[in-house]
């Protein structure tokens, strides 16, 4: 099944460029692995090396690279215990100043005391809140 028919809800609120990204590294992803997880993972490290989760949606980033240890290996097998984490989009390898304003663009409150983790932690929870509320709609 072609990409562009099970493109993931944030990346159609995204520009094209990212929803492209996604589905041209999915489409070769299935035709090496097969459909499914593998699949889909390969496809967000692809799009994490170029785009960053920011609420709902997926905006560019400054600087091209993995956004996490995850994005930066996608096939290597998983640690024991199940899968390894990931900044669940947001561009864990970003500096603290660039976290610190889209902490800011999403009103993540108490963002001038965290520390670089907590602001990494802080925008996951505030992305997976946006994207759940804009699926209600």
């Amino acid at each position: 099944m072609p990409a562009r028919d099970e493109l993931p809800s944030t990346l159609q609120r995204s520009p094209r460029k990212a929803q492209e990204t996604w589905s041209k590294a999915h489409d070769s992803a299935v035709d090496e692995y097969g459909e499914g997880e593998r699949a889909h993972r390969v496809a967000y490290s692809a799009l994490k090396h170029t785009f960053e989760k920011v609420g709902d949606h997926w905006e560019p980033k400054e600087h091209k690279g993995p956004s996490d240890r995850q994005a930066a290996n996608p096939k290597a097998p998983k640690g024991k215990g199940g899968d390894r984490a990931t900044a669940g989009g947001v561009d864990a390898n970003a500096s603290k100043k660039h976290l610190y304003e889209r902490a800011k663009e999403l009103g993540v409150e108490g963002r001038s005391k965290m520390s670089k983790p907590e602001l990494v932690s802080a925008l996951q929870k505030a992305s997976g809140s946006r994207t759940r509320q804009a699926r209600k709609k």
